[in-house]
């Protein structure tokens, strides 16, 4: 139950916490509504305002295009992503790991981590302006203070999955009606405002900003979360079932996609109105844009809105930036270590960049660093598109949901543009570095080109490998299969707790439960799921996982019961240390038998510890085997 060595899910349990079979109508699809809400904060972050920003302010209205591209492009890949946890019960993390060679796995896995840690660096950021705006807190004290949110999550974890979605609901809210106020005082030139939804790029910095609006809008760690999000709903899993879960998750994403879209267009169109019509050209930064925006706007609401939306921002996208972190960890290297662990470390991640350009170059180039942070979830993309159109796309595995033909035409237009772009702009920086580097020009040839050719290659092996070599999806068991139990029997306790794992400690708690209890005892097999999921949605779970569980836990009991003993089994959701004692409890045992794993006091800092806090809840003796 703790540890990382057994095969484990990341959040693919949650997809039976919310029960809609026997829903109807406008219910049912109030019922699926949810996920692409958390999956849409991503999408208006502070990293979006800083492109928006630019974007509006350098050139108008004329990038507009991009983001309304960014929006299809995002739908689109979004219900590619809702497809494949619906229908496959697997995140994009999993799915990967269960195709792809451990070394390109432990890649993609890094470039992912990136990706996040480039969201993470945003939101940190944006915390840390809002409230300098707000209070006239010091940037290098909101950005220490950001420390302290990795708390939040953890505190509404115990209020539940709906909670957190209405939490998330309501900051999104907070965001779009400030953002109207602020566009019914601009007073946009519609003219020219329609012009800018025509294809245009009026220079090379035109596309570094039309880049990190596509990486502001279409962000890689929310392919790996929706992946998952869309599993939170228990519903029937005929052939008509499934296909109506894609139909009103896809009406989920529509819906709150294009909420982010009013968000991102509203924030251009500002920028524009404002700054690019006043002839303000240079307003990139969050911290300009908010002080110049209650003069030329002729209200103090504007700013103050801007600031309250900043925060709001901030704050949301820090819940799903944790949970996609765990997702990819988890679904890529099969390693889960506690929730507050993991927030800190990402947290870390991004306050260190934060601190560097804070203390170096000034508080000014934050906008720059917000920007470049978005260019880097660019990059990341095409590492989480190009696997996730093969995954869906594959009939075997997807049945009669496999992706259509205009479905794979437009997912693979959508990622050649990408790439593209992105070959471009990484061709276009390193000319520059070249020209610029005189004699450090050695650095470029012999460590920067080599890692993009390295990267370019992974490239080329994640769009041809699978066509060249289909390779079969593992089945994942989540934890191992049962063992064979070679028994010995022998009679003292009545009813006897065994705790069970699948791991090799499993032989030999249940040898010694039996030599404690005989043929003449009772016997319990429990075990409890800890993942992330699982700690959110208590008992309520009855998904993939708790399957693969049951029917291992059965297998243990078969024996058992061929063997004549008498057994029971039970599967426990959320903390061990909790779930154990109420278990052991409520089956009235008068012995428990658990498994040690040998944790020295670094693992059990990160993995926690659960013998030494269930011997202490218990009034039975406990045999602890190792």
């Amino acid at each position: 139950m703790n540890g990382s060595t057994a095969q484990r899910k990341s959040l693919s349990e949650v997809h039976a916490s919310v029960d809609v079979t026997n829903r109807k109508g406008w219910r049912k699809l109030l019922a699926f509504l949810g996920p692409a809400y958390l999956v849409s904060v991503g999408y208006m972050d502070p990293g979006n305002w800083a492109t928006d920003i630019a974007g509006g302010s350098k050139f108008g209205y004329s990038l507009i295009w991009v983001l309304l591209m960014s929006n299809l492009m995002a739908i689109l890949l979004q219900s590619l992503s809702a497809k494949l946890g619906i229908v496959r019960q697997m995140d994009l993390a999993q799915a990967s790991r269960a195709s792809y060679h451990p070394s390109v796995n432990f890649c993609l896995w890094v470039f992912a981590e990136i990706a996040i840690a480039a969201c993470d660096l945003a939101e940190v950021l944006g915390m840390a302006i809002g409230l300098k705006l707000l209070f006239g807190l010091p940037l290098i004290w909101g950005v220490s203070l950001t420390v302290l949110d990795t708390l939040l999550l953890l505190i509404l974890q115990s209020y539940g999955m709906r909670k957190i979605e209405a939490f998330i609901v309501t900051l999104v809210f907070i965001i779009g009606l400030s953002f109207l106020l602020e566009m019914i005082w601009a007073q946009p030139h519609w003219g020219e405002l329609a012009k800018g939804f025509i294809p245009s790029l009026p220079t090379d910095e035109a596309l570094y900003i039309a880049i990190g609006i596509i990486g502001a809008t279409v962000m890689p760690h929310n392919l790996y979360l929706h992946s998952s999000l869309v599993q939170t709903r228990r519903f029937d899993t005929s052939e008509k079932g499934i296909w109506s879960a894609i139909k009103y998750n896809l009406i989920d994403s529509c819906i709150a996609l294009n909420a982010a879209f009013f968000v991102n267009a509203a924030i251009l169109v500002l920028a524009a109105s404002t700054f690019f019509r006043a002839g303000m050209f240079e307003v990139s930064d969050i911290q300009d844009a908010y002080k110049f925006l209650a003069p030329m706007l002729g209200t103090g609401w504007a700013s103050t809105l801007f600031g309250i939306a900043l925060v709001a921002a901030g704050q949301s996208s820090t819940i799903t930036g944790t949970l996609a972190g765990q997702i990819v960890m988890e679904g890529y290297l099969n390693l889960r270590i506690a929730p507050w662990l993991r927030r800190l470390i990402t947290r870390l991640v991004a306050i260190v960049p934060a601190y560097i350009v804070i203390i170096l170059y000034g508080e000014g180039e934050t906008g720059s660093l917000l920007v470049l942070s978005q260019v880097v979830l660019s990059l990341q993309l095409g590492f989480a598109i190009i696997p996730l159109i093969h995954f869906t796309s594959d009939k075997e595995k997807m049945g009669v949901f496999v992706n259509k033909a205009w479905v794979k035409i437009c997912a693979w237009a959508i990622a050649t543009i990408i790439i593209v772009l992105n070959a471009k702009l990484v061709t276009q920086e390193i000319l520059n570095w070249l020209e610029t580097s005189g004699e450090y020009r050695w650095i470029i040839w012999s460590v920067v080109i080599p890692v993009c050719l390295g990267v370019a290659a992974l490239m080329l092996y994640i769009i041809f490998k699978p066509l060249l070599d289909m390779r079969k999806l593992e089945h994942i068991v989540p934890h191992g299969a049962a063992l064979d139990i070679g028994l010995l029997p022998k009679t003292s306790y009545q009813r006897i707790a065994i705790t069970i794992d699948f791991t090799k400690v499993d032989t030999q708690a249940i040898h010694n439960a039996l030599a404690q209890g005989g043929r003449g005892a009772t016997y319990i097999l429990l075990h409890v799921v800890e993942t992330a999921g699982a700690m959110w949605y208590g008992s309520e779970i009855a998904d993939r996982e708790a399957h693969e569980d049951a029917v291992a836990l059965k297998n243990y009991s078969d024996q058992l019961s061929a063997l004549g003993y008498v057994n029971e089994t039970k599967i426990g959701y959320g903390n061990p240390r909790q779930m154990i004692p109420e278990i052991v409890n409520q089956f009235n045992a008068d012995l428990l038998v658990m498994g040690a794993h040998g944790h020295n006091w670094v693992k059990d800092l990160i993995f926690g510890t659960t013998v030494d806090i269930v011997r202490h809840r218990v009034n039975i003796p406990v045999l602890i085997v190792r």
